[in-house]
This record gives structure tokens, sequence and C-alpha cells, in this order.
């Protein structure tokens, strides 16, 4: 049963999507013969419209499959966002194959415009509905120890203990830790009583369906055990292992060799999100044109001797530095300090180690103005910002543009700089100063090297509700 967990998952997800596909198409019928007050000049048959629609299932799972609705990422990831936006894609191709399949087959499928139309919206409500109660229905399943893989965590790596810990306490994911083989240090206290001294005494003792292993030492031989075993093998890479998914196999001479790409928005990819940018931002710059004069009114009526944008060095992609526009919401008296300069001007010095051990931040920062407060919750403080993206100094959506003393933290700096910062990125709508600078990196570099429309929109997205929930903003 654990074993084929997944297999079952998707099974009851393809028939459950397709008994919400055939009910929203004929739900979109009855409304429009029986509810829909309008007269209408064809005849209603509802037995038959549903009965064709059957045909068609097959090719709307395919749809539903070819768009990633049946990674089990995807279906039970933190998110809905990447969901729900696949879902929209698949009620809109779902409806057009039918369309498409009425127009050759001449069953006049649709008399009307309206059915169509009705059905995109029921095919979406339905479909989402659908898989609302099958999450719930799993996750309830999952916390009571039914079809969860029980999991053996190797390696003496800090991916260990974030493993180990989100596993121990997310039963909805579907696994269930037993073992660990590490050293002490990496296994949170709560959990070391599940500690091994051997994967081969784990797997004996513990009887484990998957290993995770969160490090490069004796790969081949854990590998070896999980194939012999019949166990399924996860591996975490380091930052430098995992940029070989973008690798393409070339012959040089006779000899194999892998091209490895860091990230997959190079090419056309590239020239894509830069039209979108260009586009976008001019959007941004015609809308927000009357509040950012407001803004810039405001600053600049309380301070006349000083500019009310001030510009930053920041480093953007290949390392390159740039100028960062933003309204001044600082003090002019603290003006390019450092925070330790500003502080110990003030006569504070004891700020500084309360700023840098709360992650730079001080919930009443004596250097920032009371509108400059308000303009940085509200994250109006940035939009100068769009001002550098149509230059082309950074994307609307990329990892945050760092300072250059900042890359001393950074492991892989190269990596990171392979595409331009953006105003807003995977990271800030994740919880921007509300995660750790080890989160913030590491969703930096997730999305470096897992780029994609999808992701982009999802971001973008997530960003608007961020801004108006004001969630992580200080």
């Amino acid at each position: 049963m654990r074993k084929k967990s997944d297999y079952i998952l998707r099974v009851c997800l393809i028939i459950g999507d397709a008994v919400a596909l055939v009910l929203s198409f004929a739900m979109a019928y009855f409304i429009r013969v029986h509810v829909d007050p309008r007269p209408y000049e064809f005849n209603s048959q509802l037995l038959i419209f549903t009965l064709e629609t059957l045909w068609v299932i097959p090719f709307l799972i395919v749809i539903l499959a070819a768009l990633g609705l049946y990674k089990k990422s995807v279906f039970l990831g933190k998110s809905r966002l990447p969901e729900v936006g696949r879902l929209i894609l698949a009620a809109i191709l779902s409806v057009a194959a039918l369309i498409v399949y009425d127009f050759f087959t001449s069953n006049n499928l649709f008399p009307v415009r309206v059915v169509a139309l009705m059905s995109v919206f029921l095919s979406f409500l339905f479909l989402t509905m659908e898989r609302m109660l099958m999450r719930l229905l799993v996750k309830q399943i999952f916390k009571r120890d039914y079809g969860t893989k029980r999991v053996v965590i190797i390696g003496n790596n800090k991916n260990t203990e974030y493993l180990a810990n989100y596993i121990s306490s997310s039963p909805e994911s579907g696994y269930r830790l037993v073992g660990v083989v590490s050293a002490r240090k990496y296994i949170p206290e709560d959990l070391r009583d599940k500690q091994y001294s051997s994967l081969k005494d784990a797997l004996r003792r513990a009887k484990p369906d998957v290993i995770f292993q969160t490090d490069e030492k004796s790969t081949e031989y854990v590998y070896r055990q999980a194939i012999n075993q019949h166990l399924l093998y996860y591996f975490v890479p380091s930052e430098t292992a995992l940029s070989s998914h973008f690798g393409e196999l070339e012959l040089v001479g006779n000899t194999p060799a892998v091209l490895v790409k860091l990230t997959p928005l190079t090419g056309g990819a590239a020239v894509v999100k830069r039209i979108c940018d260009i586009v976008l931002s001019l959007i941004g710059l015609i809308i927000g044109a009357i509040p950012m004069f407001i803004i810039w009114l405001v600053i600049k009526l309380s301070d006349v001797k000083h500019k009310a944008i001030y510009a930053d060095e920041r480093l953007t992609q290949f390392n390159r530095k740039f100028k960062c526009y933003k309204f001044r919401s600082m003090k002019t008296e603290y003006s390019g300090m450092t925070p330790e300069e500003a502080f110990i001007k003030m006569g504070k010095p004891e700020l500084i180690k309360k700023y840098r051990k709360n992650g730079d931040f001080l919930k009443d920062d004596p250097r920032i103005t009371k509108f400059g407060r308000f303009i940085r919750k509200t994250s109006l403080d940035e939009l100068p910002q769009l001002v550098n993206i149509l230059k082309g100094d950074i994307s609307l959506i990329g990892p945050r543009a760092l300072l250059p003393g900042e890359l001393r933290d950074y492991g892989d700096r190269s990596l990171l700089l392979t595409v331009k910062s953006g105003l807003t990125g995977f990271a800030q709508v994740s919880g921007r100063r509300d995660i750790s600078f080890e989160e913030r990196r590491a969703l930096d570099i997730y999305y470096v090297m897992n780029w994609s429309l999808m992701l982009d929109t999802q971001i973008f997205f997530r960003t608007i509700v961020s801004v108006i929930k004001r969630d992580g903003a200080k």
C-alpha cells in the first residue's frame, strides 16, 4: 500500500477530474436549457450531450497530465497558485478540445456559444472543488498514517536537519520519518532517538520505503542499496551538482560531454522575459505616475534641500553594478551611512547589536522618517525601480538585488548572478523579512535554476497579494 500510494493517488485524481469535467459540461447545458429564461432554438438532449463528452474525456486527461496537474508536488504543495493557474488553462483547453471534436464530428455539441463559455467557468470551478475535497481526504488519510512512505535520511549536511524537521512535523506530506543516518549535530534534538549508526542498520531495522541523501559521500553505495531493496531514492544535491539538471549532451569528437546550463533563462526565454519587463514596467509607470508624483512632492516639501529619490549601488546579472532608484525614506543626516555609523552618530550604539540580531531590522528604526515608514510598509518606496526595469538594469521578477558587500555571505555568487536581479522575487513573496537569510538565499537559488514563465506568473500575483496584505512588510 505504501509503495503504491502515489499511483493510487493519481488514479483517484484522474477519476475525480473526469467526473468533474463531465458534470461541468452537463451542468452548463442544463443551466442554458432549464435555468436561463431566454428562448432557444435547438433540441434539448442533455443525455446525448453528456454521452458525447465521454468520448473526449481521455484526451482531456492527457491535457491535464501535460500541464503537470498529476504531480504530487503540485497537488500537495504548500502553494495553491501553481495548481490554480494550470486549472484555469486546463478548463480553457478542455472546452477548446470539445469544440474541435464537435467541428470534425458535426454533432452540434454547442448549439449556442453561451454553453461553451459556461463550460469554461464550471470546469474550473468543479475541478477546483473536486481537488480541494480530494486534498482534504488525502491529508486526513496521511495523518492517520495510511499510505505514508517511511523515510530514512542519510548525510552530514544541514539539509538533513531541515528534512527531518519538515517530515516529522508534516504528516500530510505523505512521508513519515523512521530513521536518520547522520552525525548527532545534524539531527534535531527531539528526533535523535531515530538515529542509526549505519545505513545497513537503518534499512534492516527501520524498513523504509524512501531514502533521502543530503551529501555526496558514497552516493553510488547508497543508490545501489536503494536499487537492491526496491526503494525510492532522492538525492539532495549541492547547488553545483544541481546545475547539471540543465545539461545538454554533446559529442566532442567521439567523447560525450555535458554542456551545463546554470539556468533555463537563456536564449528565447530571456527575450520573452525582457519583452514582458518592458510592457509591464511601462504600464506600471503610466498607472503609477500620479501616486509617484504625490510621493515625490511630499518628500520634497518635507526637505527641499535634498533629493526625494536616491540611487543606491547594487549588483545585478554578471556582477554588474547599477544605481537602484528608491524614494528616500531615511532621514538625510544618516543618508549614505552604514547602520553602525548612523547609530553611533545618534548616540545609540546599543542598537547596533539589536539591529543585526533582528535580521537587519528595528521595529521603530530612528533613522527612518514617519512618511518613510508608511511608504516602506506599503512598498511604495520601490516604485522608482520601474525605471530600472525599463532601462534593463533589473527585471520585474528575480533574485533580490544585493549590495556589493553582501556577496561574501553567498556561497555560489556566480550562480546567483546568472540572471538579472528583480523588483520582486520568490524569496520576497515567501515571507520577505519573516524568513531567515539562509531560506531567502535558498529560494533565490531555486528561482535561478528553475525559472519558467509559469513561476514568474505565480510570483507576480503572489506579490500583489503580499503588498495588499503587507505580509512581511517592515
